[in-house]
């Protein structure tokens, strides 16, 4: 699943909320979804790799790797909800913060291959025990979350500011990207 596999009848109900009502909703709905899936994993994935270390699927480094995930994402939506979100929602569209957001969003879909390659696409070995498939259930669920966070800010979220912000950048106000 890409970012842009969003159906597009859930992105219109998106593309129809105001932006305040939307930012408020991608941090409620994800952001706080996201810091809590996230240590779980990281919990569980720490117990499988040092009960099943002997096994040839272990995901050997899965943990590490979803904690480095866990630090990026934590520093990308503090920056959201305590820069980028107010801005969009108060109507300034500042295109520079919005192209690191993206470019960023590119760097979390490239940690989401690198975790299921780790995984084998999140597919449990044979004979896996309770906590290695759930494990993987819950890695899906994340993924599928993220990407559908990332399309709804990418393709909704962002091109709201880009549509608003054409021939009246920042509706008066300058954030310096620009310059």
């Amino acid at each position: 699943m890409t970012t842009q596999t969003v159906h597009s009848e859930a992105l219109a109900v998106y593309q129809a909320m105001p932006k305040k009502a939307l930012t408020e909703f991608m941090v409620e709905h994800f952001h706080e979804k996201h810091r809590t899936q996230l240590p779980d994993l990281i919990n569980l994935a720490r117990k499988i790799e040092d009960v099943h270390n002997d096994h040839s699927e272990c995901p050997a480094g899965l943990a590490e790797h979803l904690q480095a995930m866990y630090q990026e994402l934590e520093s990308h939506m503090m920056k959201e909800e305590q820069i980028l979100f107010p801005m969009l929602a108060g109507g300034i569209y500042p295109q520079g913060p919005i192209a690191v957001m993206e470019e960023e969003h590119d760097q979390h879909e490239q940690m989401i291959a690198q975790l299921l390659e780790l995984t084998n696409q999140c597919n449990a070995p044979r004979g896996a025990c309770g906590s290695w498939i759930m494990l993987y259930e819950g890695i899906n669920e994340f993924v599928s979350d993220l990407h559908q966070h990332i399309a709804i800010e990418n393709s909704v979220l962002f091109k709201k500011a880009e549509e608003a912000g054409k021939g009246h950048h920042g509706n008066g106000h300058c954030c310096g990207g620009c310059q």
